[in-house]
């Protein structure tokens, strides 16, 4: 029997299903949202809660971060939603490191982001938590924004209801889709358009779809500090010369094979664990610090404590801090392709997976849903299966 029905219907109510029902329903359609959970569980809450464009590479992707900040902005504010838009450091302690920021810098603004290099001076009055010891000097960039990602998950979905009679149908699995037809735990429904957003749960509803596309799963270990005391702020958010490795957005630069390969060589460990350091700040004033990434189909359920060791020590390289114990420590686990930004599947007609933003997720997801309802793509890969 059918029970209930809505122009969209979105299974996943992580970061990029509630991206897709918060454009659908601004735009005046009816939206349902199914959830497995009791509430959003995976990588959208297991993670820095950085909106991180600087990362993305340049041309359509950038300007898809670009497109997706926006956004969030807007939504930030319509749901009251705290953040802390203070742009990011890539903070240089070794020579190589300096270079690649310097290149990066001087490149950068031709393709549209804004940043700008710091010396040592520059880069102290900017950020508090520098050490100024080992610190050479450091990558601006205006563009990044902190938010909480476990306060803003909860808050989301409150304000999709309350403002857009946004339905959501929580602890709720979806065992098939035939459209228009969804088949639930709690009954069928019907949707003019399913969208299903699946996080790292790539065995439902097409059980065939992950191992098709080549997606891989990819886990990462976090931690977070007690809230630092007498409202210690750090300021911009913070990224270690490892970061220069890992963003694509960083391949502009000619000398980044040089550190590549003196990291290497130095410190194979991180290459290992695929280490790099990142620091950013909860409005509650708790320092989130990671982080590493496994890749593998099955990822292990337990912790590794060098890993936790190892982020920790290269942490205590370039950052100062009033309390870096650690009251929390978690892993999470996301989707990723080999070679695609993320992707879009068409398993039947009136019907879209959308997946495998790998680490960009927080930075992506609304320019993602604004190109599934207005077009425009910027290069995801599309598949018919």
């Amino acid at each position: 029997m059918v029970e209930n029905g809505a122009d969209i219907v979105i299974v996943g109510a992580g970061i990029v299903g509630l991206a897709h029902a918060w454009i659908a329903a601004k735009a005046g359609r009816s939206v349902i949202v199914f959830e497995r959970r009791a509430a959003a569980m995976g990588a959208s809450i297991a993670n820095f809660g950085l909106l991180w464009p600087i990362g993305q590479p340049a041309g359509r992707m950038f300007s898809l971060a670009m497109k997706s900040r926006d956004l969030w902005l807007e939504l930030l504010v319509a749901a009251k939603i705290p953040c802390r838009a203070t742009g990011s450091l890539h903070v240089a302690c070794r020579d190589d490191e300096a270079q690649v920021a310097q290149e990066f810098a001087s490149l950068g603004p031709g393709f549209g982001y804004r940043c700008s290099w710091l010396d040592r001076t520059q880069a102290l009055a900017r950020s508090q938590a520098l050490n100024p010891q080992s610190l050479l000097g450091a990558l601006w960039s205006e563009t990044e924004i902190m938010i909480d990602p476990r306060g803003t998950l909860h808050r989301i979905p409150e304000f999709l209801n309350q403002r857009h009679g946004v339905q959501f149908r929580w602890s709720c699995p979806v065992l098939e889709i035939a459209y228009p037809k969804v088949r639930t735990t709690r009954g069928t429904f019907l949707g003019e358009r399913v969208l299903v957003c699946p996080g790292a749960d790539l065995e439902t509803p097409y059980p065939d779809f992950a191992q098709e596309s080549g997606i891989t799963l990819c886990k990462l270990q976090m931690l977070r500090t007690p809230p630092q005391p007498a409202a210690w702020d750090l300021g911009p958010a913070l990224a270690g010369g490892l970061t220069f490795r890992f963003y694509p957005s960083f391949a502009i630069c000619p000398s980044l094979p040089a550190l590549r390969d003196r990291i290497a060589r130095e410190t194979p460990e991180y290459d290992r664990f695929g280490i790099h350091t990142m620091v950013s700040q909860a409005p509650s004033g708790e320092l989130t610090l990671g982080d590493s990434h496994e890749y593998g189909a099955q990822a292990s359920p337990f912790n590794c404590e060098e890993i936790d060791s190892l982020i920790l020590r290269h942490l205590r390289g370039y950052i100062r801090v009033p309390d870096l114990s650690i009251a929390q420590r978690w892993h999470g686990v996301y989707a990723k392709h080999p070679r695609e930004p993320y992707l879009r599947s068409q398993p039947e007609a009136g019907v879209e997976v959308i997946a495998a933003l790998g680490g960009a997720g927080m930075t992506l997801s609304f320019g993602v849903a604004d190109e599934t309802f207005n077009g425009k793509s910027t290069g995801a890969a599309a598949h018919e299966s």
